[in-house]
């Protein structure tokens, strides 16, 4: 299993990019791979650092004008332990954040407008969404002439995500607003039954 750790894995990554700077990774990965995958300032300078000392990046000062600026790059060890990672054969870790959906579970508390509520901006949001990530594609369609063909994939699945969430908050709310029932139990005796009996045929 990989030792990185998940800053070290974007890191590693947009530095195999050409991403050269502490400040441009997170630049990058703000318009990229935060809706998936994020690190902040906080995280991406003292993890360059251990990179660093673990001898995985190698660092140049290149000022810009009076700017003090570093730029790194892959060493060799790093090259490896990033192939490494991409080609691990071990389970890969799924988890989302996301705390619309966090509210929506907690929301037995609420009235239906304010579920209605909750839904429709959501809806709203992922919609936006949707709009910055077309906004997006141009760009980064262009990137698979130069050779980045999986950044361009990876926001396909993106784009069909924000479709698919941006509609299913919009079929909930349209379902409460004609006051329709989000969920429908079975009778508790007639399932048991057609548990009992199985398929009909």
């Amino acid at each position: 299993m990989s030792s990185l750790t998940p800053t070290a894995r974007v890191i590693l990554g947009m530095l195999k990019l050409g991403v050269t700077t502490g400040y441009d990774i997170k630049k990058v990965i703000d318009f990229s791979t935060r809706f998936f995958w994020t690190a902040s300032y906080g995280q991406i300078y003292p993890e360059l650092k251990r990179l660093r000392k673990a001898g995985l990046v190698r660092a140049e000062q290149v000022p810009r004008g009076k700017v003090k600026r570093t730029v790194y790059s892959l060493t060799p060890k790093g090259e490896r332990a990033l192939h490494d990672w991409l080609t691990d054969n071990q389970e890969v870790l799924f988890e989302i954040r996301d705390e619309s959906l966090l509210r929506l579970f907690f929301s037995d508390q609420l009235s239906r407008d304010e579920v209605i509520a909750n839904l429709r901006m959501q809806e709203q949001i992922f919609g936006l969404v949707l709009e910055r990530f077309r906004e997006l594609e141009v760009g980064v369609k262009e990137g698979v002439a130069e050779g980045r063909v999986y950044p361009y994939v990876a926001l396909q699945y993106g784009l069909e995500f924000m479709t698919f969430a941006r509609d299913w908050y919009a079929e909930k709310a349209r379902r409460l607003e004609a006051g329709e029932e989000l969920v429908e139990l079975e009778d508790d005796e007639a399932a048991r039954g057609e548990a009992r009996l199985g398929p009909a045929g």
